[in-house]
């Protein structure tokens, strides 16, 4: 199998808004959904991935019920994908599993799209465009990473 060495895509996706843990409730953070917000902005990802035509090869999602609500509404607004996964180490792995993760499930994929959360789809985000591409970017994730907020970095190479 031959590597892909050219317009390779990473999109980093947070997961959209959710619902609090109670005041002594008994949800566990795993288990947060979203918000009827969080519906329609996943949702809104979910067409302005398809509207800018990007289609991911895989998906890797975290396990939390959020992270995969969120691609599910992104699906419903017109997102796609060849293969999607869910794991563990997206959840709690900080930004050196996810990081691990990418390399490993990257491979030879065009598109990987990994929906994750904060602060570890920020901080990965910020670390990998390392002050580089758009400064509207840089500007604008320096304001914050809002929930359903997306980082789209493209890159040749590995």
């Amino acid at each position: 199998m031959s590597r892909v060495l050219d317009d390779r895509t990473l999109v980093l996706v947070r997961h959209a808004k959710t619902e609090q843990i109670p005041r002594g409730g008994r949800l566990s953070d795993h288990d947060r959904e979203l918000t009827e917000r969080g519906r329609a902005d996943a949702q809104a990802v979910g067409k302005w991935l398809r509207d800018s035509g990007i289609v991911a090869d895989l998906v890797v999602c975290s396990t939390s019920v959020r992270t995969r609500q969120t691609w599910e509404q992104a699906v419903r607004g017109g997102a796609q994908a060849e293969f999607v996964e869910y794991r563990r180490a997206v959840y709690q792995g900080g930004t050196p599993g996810v990081l691990e993760t990418v390399r490993e499930e990257g491979g030879d994929m065009r598109t990987l799209v990994v929906v994750g959360h904060s602060p570890t789809v920020p901080d990965l985000a910020g670390g990998l465009s390392d002050g580089r591409g758009s400064a509207d970017a840089h500007a604008a994730m320096g304001n914050g990473f809002p929930t359903a907020g997306l980082a789209v970095l493209r890159y040749d190479g590995e």
